[in-house]
């Protein structure tokens, strides 16, 4: 009998193996010290603005970056082509000319020496008042180093026909109408996300100033757009600029932060956006989280 139980549980042994071993998945094998930008297949992918796909939550490495071709619809991409727009936005943008990016058709990065990366693009952008689009290419460097701290990213691109959508008589009304009055406004869009179509051209006036900051911070790191207005104050009119103060807040993607930024601009038809003052505001714990305008 002894015998026996010890044949079987020989048996029992060999067919279930020893209690003590492990076998990993082999998903925990994978490598996954692989910088976030490479994107591997199982990243949940979400949208961004409304337009274009790109994956979110993940840790950037500044040493290790995409080059040659890249996957539009990932951040490397994604990072100069909001670039892109924000400089749009600061040559040609007005309370009734704002530049979204819609798609990125393709990308290259190449290492240029020691001072940074360059990127090549092809995107359309939209204008976002008449819905009208337009395919161009671009060029964004990004510095490294000690010079990332001393200068933003130089960009290369053009719009020369969305430019062409006449907008002078809006502009110009805009202007007559608050070049004489005060303006004392808070939080566009409101707390249910709504903005009133009379506001709409001071959030435009915003999206393109606040387009100067965002284009000041941006590195390939950073993927930025502006979340809220939370107060506008109108100055007084000078040298037949308008003159506001405003404070908005930016929402930084990749990490997740919302950033607050107070602007001082003018703003005319004849001269556009002109931003005086830039200053970064303390970091807010209780202040209320934006709505999303997505």
């Amino acid at each position: 009998m002894g015998l026996r139980i010890m044949v079987f549980l020989a048996v029992l042994t060999g067919v279930t193996g020893s209690p003590s071993v492990t076998t990993r998945p082999e998903s925990d094998s994978a490598d996954m010290s692989a910088h976030p930008n490479s994107v591997p297949e199982t990243v949940e992918e979400t949208e961004v603005i409304g337009q274009n796909k790109v994956p979110i939550g993940l840790e950037p490495e500044e040493d290790v970056m995409a080059t040659g071709k890249l996957n539009p619809n990932h951040y490397p991409a994604q990072r100069a082509a909001k670039v892109v727009q924000h400089y749009l936005n600061t040559r040609y943008g007005s309370p009734y000319r704002v530049f979204g990016l819609q798609k990125v058709h393709s990308g290259n990065a190449e290492d240029v020496a020691d001072s940074g990366r360059k990127y090549q693009l092809d995107i359309t952008v939209q204008d976002v008042m008449s819905k009208s689009t337009e395919k161009c290419s671009a060029e964004v460097f990004f510095p490294k180093g000690k010079q990332q701290e001393q200068s933003s990213p130089q960009v290369q691109a053009s719009s020369e026909e969305l430019r062409k959508i006449d907008t002078n008589a809006q502009e110009e009304a805009f202007y007559q109408q608050y070049k004489n009055q005060s303006l004392l406004s808070a939080h566009l869009p409101d707390s249910y996300g709504r903005i009133e179509p009379e506001m709409e051209p001071l959030w435009h006036l915003g999206s393109v100033a606040s387009s100067f900051t965002m284009l000041n911070e941006s590195t390939e790191n950073t993927l930025y757009n502006m979340a809220q207005v939370a107060n506008i104050t109108q100055l007084e009119t000078e040298n037949d600029q308008l003159k506001f103060d405003y404070h908005i807040l930016l929402h930084e993607m990749v990490s997740q932060e919302i950033i607050h930024w107070k602007l001082l601009f003018s703003w005319s038809p004849s001269e556009g956006v002109k931003v005086l003052q830039m200053e970064k505001l303390p970091h807010c714990h209780d202040c209320e989280k934006p709505p999303n305008t997505n």
